[in-house]
């Protein structure tokens, strides 16, 4: 008894260290997060704003720009999977991961050719383990991207892009169309895994459309319509893909946050258990002593009155 005894206190203060461990981590999470959201929150009007700009350019400019030209007969297609750089958040990575994998199963049912982009350690970490290739991956700003990380990407998806134009997608890296997997934060309990296609350029106005009668701006465009586009298209998709990092982030501290706090609640559980038990293993112990020391006085009882 004593032996396990021991074990079980050992199991306590290796769980309580465990404890310690989660709820440090909840505690950066909690304090993260608040951040997270005011950043997401204050890109948002920015994005919208832009993408009412570019709805009213492309859709009133009459003018061809690759970036908004549907290819005829689209045969290869990019996914960009945003994940996180660490674990400990629960089902956040492994639920963009299966989004990515809907998603890829629904392009090539469709006849197209997937090309991988991977933002975030445990997606590079998922594809090369399971030795599938992947065209491009950028890590180490998965709780706090930056606007030059969207910058990089989007520069890369529209390379590949621009690249499926120019040779038909016969290229290793032409693409006719991008897509844009991420999760959306909903709330502290609720984030959702999403995509969307970003080029050839698909126009969002939003959760409300704008009236029938809503007049959109008139534009004059200095020196033309597409030097404009040229500036305004690339950004445009940078912001989407920068607004989808943010989002991306604020999910990942909630779901850390989430998993850290259960983790933190089952190290209590555990305690509480193994505290019990090495109770019930101590008076165990003790009873058996107990009953040891009354048998072997009533053993020299009975022996102390045989020989009398």
């Amino acid at each position: 008894m004593a032996v396990s005894l021991r074990e079980y206190r050992a199991r306590i203060k290796s769980t309580e260290s465990m404890k310690k461990i989660t709820r440090a981590m909840e505690l950066i999470a909690a304090s993260r997060i608040i951040k997270a959201q005011q950043r997401a929150r204050q890109a948002a009007p920015y994005a919208r704003e832009l993408t009412r700009a570019v709805s009213a350019v492309a859709t009133y400019a009459n003018v061809d720009h690759p970036l908004t030209t549907e290819p005829e007969n689209p045969t290869r297609a990019a996914v960009l999977i945003i994940t996180s750089d660490r674990g400990l958040a629960g089902a956040y990575s492994s639920s963009a991961l299966k989004e990515g994998e809907r998603l890829a199963e629904r392009l090539r049912d469709e006849g197209k050719q997937i090309t991988t982009f991977i933002a975030g350690r445990k997606g590079e970490a998922y594809y090369k383990f399971r030795n599938r290739p992947i065209a491009d991956s950028w890590t180490g700003f998965s709780d706090q991207p930056q606007y030059d990380n969207a910058h990089a990407i989007g520069e890369a998806l529209i390379e590949a892009f621009l690249a499926g134009q120019d040779d038909e997608g016969s290229g290793e890296e032409g693409v006719h169309e991008v897509h844009l997997v991420y999760t959306q934060f909903k709330s502290m309990l609720v984030q959702e895994p999403h995509s969307v296609r970003l080029l050839p350029l698909e126009v969002v106005e939003g959760e409300e459309k704008p009236d029938e009668d809503e007049v959109l701006p008139l534009y004059e465009f200095e020196p033309s319509a597409e030097a404009v586009l040229d500036a305004l298209l690339p950004r445009y998709v940078q912001s989407r893909i920068f607004f989808a990092l943010l989002q991306a982030s604020a999910s990942e501290l909630a779901a850390r946050q989430k998993a850290m706090k259960s983790a933190t609640d089952n190290a209590d559980e555990l305690i509480k258990k193994f505290t019990r038990v090495a109770n019930q293993a101590r008076q165990a112990g003790i009873t058996q002593e107990i009953s040891e020391i009354v048998g072997g006085v009533n053993a020299l009882a009975d022996a102390n009155s045989g020989k009398e």
